[in-house]
């Protein structure tokens, strides 16, 4: 990891390169075609506060990761934060900056007052369960997904 790495909250100018980073993890995971929010669809919802996001700048001010989040509720837990993505630029990962980024985005949530935090990994994914790992996440397997996409 370069010692210059930075993390902070993000900011409305920051919604390009958080873009950029979800396009990079679709490919990534598969399903390029499946990013179909736009640029002002995300400037929108974060001006709204429908989501939030921390990033990892490098020392010329480049968003190299993100994590990208929002309060909801457990009925069983209470106050919960969600992870919905949280990607590293591909060319810089295994350097440290996924571990600042999620440990930082832990902080959020404890000071959000969350009792829980959670999100979902591709189970053929081995580099993120590992990394999840680390940290003595419970992996579930007996919950499955499901969704209805409104187009």
């Amino acid at each position: 990891m370069n010692s210059l790495t930075n993390v902070r909250k993000a900011r409305l100018d920051d919604m390009s390169g958080i873009l950029d980073l979800v396009k990079q993890l679709a490919l990534y995971e598969r399903a390029p075609e499946a990013v179909t929010a736009t640029l002002p669809d995300y400037e929108k919802n974060y001006l709204a506060g429908v989501f939030d996001a921390l990033v990892a700048v490098d020392e010329n001010n480049q968003i190299i990761g993100t994590t990208i989040y929002y309060v909801c509720w457990s009925t069983w837990r209470g106050r919960m934060l969600y992870l919905e993505d949280f990607v590293v630029d591909d060319s810089l990962r295994g350097r440290g900056t996924g571990k600042l980024l999620f440990e930082a985005l832990m902080q959020e949530a404890i000071s959000l007052d969350c009792r829980m935090m959670k999100w979902q990994i591709l189970n053929w994914n081995s580099p993120a369960l590992n990394f999840y790992r680390k940290y003595q996440a419970v992996i579930e397997n007996e919950w499955l997904n499901g969704k209805i996409i409104f187009e």
